[in-house]
């Protein structure tokens, strides 16, 4: 990576160093524009076809908020606008069938209610981890306001990143706070933060991922010993920053981007050449859920482990329904210096 004002950057008109009129906004980090390496490096052997193949962009500066949004964010956000998310929320079932396999029957309205899905361990070892419904409930009542269920509750919890949160909920605060959801060019550009061969946010060493993340430690996902101090979500800033000032970009909680997730996207994405400030694909496409549309979330949660997912790696991405909230799901915004600049007009 090149953070230094190089022929090639002048040429792009990049942006690398933080405009002098503008301040850093409280919460956020300056993150330098420059030019990487997008997608999973050449030495990681946990990367998925989806992360390949590498690719050049350039990538315009901008600021960060240093941590996940919390509880506490949220809150103020929800004081002052009233919003309600959408797992707290009434369920119009003319509209959820639109996205079902056509003659699925209405469930009962005992079941239909707003919810979440949060989090089970099982009570043996599961030897298909593909069916992830072993370990996910539907659980009704359970929003951001109550994360593990309708018992539990966010009190002495404000520092804890928000979760239960949708695509839309997400755009929706971005919106109100002046600020935008990142790409997932600039998410990853911001996580590996200047380390051109570095696997983990803190470079290669898998040894230390106890130390740097949070992350499942044992058998998932029926035992976690949690030698990284917590078994569920962590308060952000529990573990140290990457080289950009950046906490819990491995771990903890997925985040949002605003990209639409297809699974071709990478392999398009070669032929185009060295894209600048790219936006993601045009549509969404995803052979195994062909009745959602889905954004890609990056760098994984408490439950990510070696054996299952290994999501705390720069590259790894998912999807994620844009209609679907989890308790390990929640996101971080970004702001360009031109959006600072028409929010002071």
């Amino acid at each position: 990576m090149n953070n230094g004002s190089s022929k090639n950057e002048i040429a792009l008109n990049l942006i690398v160093e933080k405009p002098a009129d503008i301040a850093t906004p409280e919460g956020m980090v300056w993150i330098p524009g420059g030019t990487f390496i997008q997608g999973a490096v050449a030495n990681d052997d946990m990367a998925m076809a989806h992360e390949k193949p590498a690719h050049k962009v350039v990538v315009d500066g901008f600021f960060m908020d240093e941590t996940e949004v919390t509880n506490a964010e949220f809150q103020k956000f929800v004081d002052e606008t009233g919003y309600v998310t959408v797992a707290e929320r009434e369920i119009d079932w003319e509209e959820m069938k639109k996205q079902l396999p056509p003659g699925t029957s209405k469930p009962h309205d005992s079941i239909l209610q707003p919810g979440s899905l949060t989090f089970k361990k099982t009570k043996s070892s599961v030897p298909n981890l593909y069916d992830y419904s072993q370990w996910w409930a539907w659980t009704i009542g359970a929003s951001w306001k109550h994360p593990e269920g309708p018992e539990s509750s966010i009190d002495r919890k404000e520092n804890y990143p928000v979760v239960h949160i949708a695509f839309e909920d997400a755009q929706a605060y971005a919106k109100w706070a002046g600020k935008r959801l990142p790409t997932e060019t600039e998410w990853e550009y911001a996580a590996r933060a200047g380390q051109p061969d570095a696997i983990f946010t803190w470079g290669k060493d898998m040894e230390n991922l106890s130390e740097m993340a949070n992350s499942w430690q044992g058998e998932f996902p029926t035992a976690n010993t949690k030698e990284d101090g917590f078994e569920n979500k962590a308060p952000v800033k529990s573990y140290p920053s990457n080289p950009y000032g950046l906490y819990d970009m491995a771990g903890n909680v997925w985040e949002f981007t605003r990209d639409w997730y297809n699974v071709n996207y990478y392999e398009n994405q070669k032929n185009d050449g060295v894209v600048k400030n790219p936006e993601g694909a045009s549509q969404a496409f995803n052979p195994n859920a062909s009745q959602t549309s889905e954004k890609v979330i990056k760098g994984g949660s408490f439950l990510c482990s070696a054996s299952y997912c290994a999501s705390y790696r720069i590259s790894a991405r998912m999807a994620n329904s844009t209609d679907s909230s989890q308790e390990h799901l929640g996101f971080r915004t970004i702001a360009t210096p031109q959006m600072l600049k028409r929010n002071l007009k």
